[in-house]
């Protein structure tokens, strides 16, 4: 499953907060849905934390941001090796300063062992730009001969992207009432149940975890059959 964390600067503002208390409350939250997802047996749980777009955003916010990542990862990621968890990324983290991307790397590293469950954090991510990498990988392959043409389908672009070694994504949730990707995904999502949900990401804890799974157990998946 895959949450797109939503409602972090509307949740704070409706508090008389800064949006980086906002964005504080949602990184706790992302720590209750690891655990939920956990507890539920969740093979694999993405997180949208930082899209290749939200470098608009204004730079005080952006060094908040920064500021967090390199908090948290350097606070919960020991738990989570402890709890079995393996963390994976989506993006190009690199483009983050080079202390946060060192221990984001070493993060992955120490982990990446643990069957437990996985966790995919998307950082500096957008899936147009991951679509695009996937077809210049292909694209080398053929000008090198490796590769005919003829020879690209699914399975090869899907070896090709981010989340090659990650399941099918099942459940795209998204938080805060808005009903769109936001080039989240893009590829995966095609077959993906999505549930739109308008509790504020800062709210979301293991009962919207739960009512998220009940109502994903409730539909009927045809993937274009009867």
């Amino acid at each position: 499953m895959a949450i797109i964390m939503d409602g972090n600067g509307r949740w704070a503002k409706a508090r008389g907060l800064p949006r980086a208390a906002g964005h504080r409350a949602g990184a706790e939250a992302a720590r209750a849905a690891v655990r939920a997802a956990g507890e539920a047996g969740v093979e694999c749980l993405t997180l949208y934390a930082f899209s290749s777009e939200n470098w608009r955003r204004p730079a005080s916010e952006i060094n908040d941001l920064t500021a967090l990542l390199r908090f948290y990862v350097k606070k919960e990621f020991e738990s989570l090796h402890r709890e079995g968890i393996r963390l994976k990324i989506l993006g190009d983290h690199t483009a983050f300063e080079a202390d946060v991307a060192r221990l984001v790397d070493d993060a992955v590293a120490r982990t990446s062992a643990n069957e437990r469950m996985t966790v995919a954090i998307a950082l500096n991510y957008g899936a147009r730009g991951e679509l695009a990498n996937a077809m210049r990988r292909l694209a080398a392959d053929v000008a090198q001969g490796r590769l005919q043409p003829g020879d690209i389908d699914e399975t090869r672009i899907e070896a090709a992207l981010d989340t090659h070694d990650l399941p099918p994504l099942d459940l795209l949730i998204r938080t805060s009432g808005e009903q769109r990707l936001s080039n989240f995904l893009l590829w995966q999502a095609a077959y993906a149940e999505l549930l739109f949900i308008e509790t504020l990401w800062p709210d979301f804890d293991g009962d919207s975890m739960r009512a998220a799974l009940h109502e994903f157990a409730r539909r009927e998946r045809r993937y274009g059959g009867l």
